[in-house]
């Protein structure tokens, strides 16, 4: 589903410790990409069932293993360049709006697990300071992970 501006509705995931630090996993294919776990909302999902489904795709997680802390008040958006966009699946698609979520990790690491789906989005991940990935994100998404770490820093568990 793309609106009508060509942006696809998406959840963006920072989940953190109560230490403050937050889960960062590397993409699979080779590259040292590194992000924050993210998915589509299919067009029967809320954003909180998105949150949940993607959770559990991405890093194995169920909703017993995690406590939501806060969420964007908004979407946050970024345009794809035009190299990474594919025409052929969504016409007018340009880039991705998202609501961010803010989670509390409450089980252990060994919970994690990234191969929960046929095909695995993520090969290797670790716990990083909150700020870390707004230097390390691809250029194109660097605003939009400013903005929502910025509005959920105060929602970031610390005990």
């Amino acid at each position: 589903m793309v609106d009508g501006d060509g942006f696809r509705p998406n959840v963006g995931i920072i989940l953190a410790k109560p230490n403050g630090q937050v889960l960062w996993a590397r993409r699979v294919g080779g590259f040292d990409a590194w992000q924050f776990p993210q998915g589509g909302i299919d067009d029967d999902e809320s954003a909180e069932e998105a949150l949940f489904r993607e959770l559990r795709e991405e890093v194995g997680l169920q909703p017993q293993h995690v406590k939501i802390r806060g969420r964007t008040k908004g979407w946050l958006r970024y345009r794809l360049p035009r190299r990474l966009r594919r025409y052929n699946s969504t016409p007018g698609f340009v880039g991705q709006k998202q609501k961010w979520f803010m989670l509390e990790m409450l089980a252990e690491d060994s919970v994690v697990d990234m191969n929960c789906s046929p095909k695995p989005e993520f090969d290797h991940w670790a716990w990083v300071s909150f700020w870390y990935p707004l230097n390390q994100v691809v250029d194109f998404k660097r605003e939009v992970y400013r903005r929502a770490l910025r509005e959920l820093a105060p929602h970031l568990p610390l005990s």
